[in-house]
């Protein structure tokens, strides 16, 4: 499911025109995103958290040319899923 099904799927169940829809949905995906920018931890229960991961800088290897790189810290956001998600895919 991508971001144009999900608001489709929440105008449907809600009866909500299109347009309000994707208002809340991008509403719900703007608040998380400056959370995790501001090093805030997002949990929904029964479905997972999200949280900002930093990475610390270490040497790499170019594959093609197996040079020696060295590769810069980074921070990247991590999904972990909760239990009763995980419970649900599994069966």
């Amino acid at each position: 499911m991508n971001k144009s099904e999900l608001i489709v799927a929440l105008a449907k169940k809600e009866n909500l025109t299109k347009q309000k829809a994707e208002e809340v949905i991008n509403t719900i995906f703007d608040s998380m995103v400056d959370a995790l920018l501001t090093g805030e931890r997002i949990e929904i229960r029964g479905f997972g958290s999200f949280m900002v991961r930093e990475y610390g800088s270490y040497t790499g290897r170019n594959p093609k040319t197996g040079e020696s790189i060295s590769v810069s810290p980074k921070k990247l956001p991590f999904f972990k899923v909760g239990k009763e998600m995980k419970k649900i895919v599994d069966n």
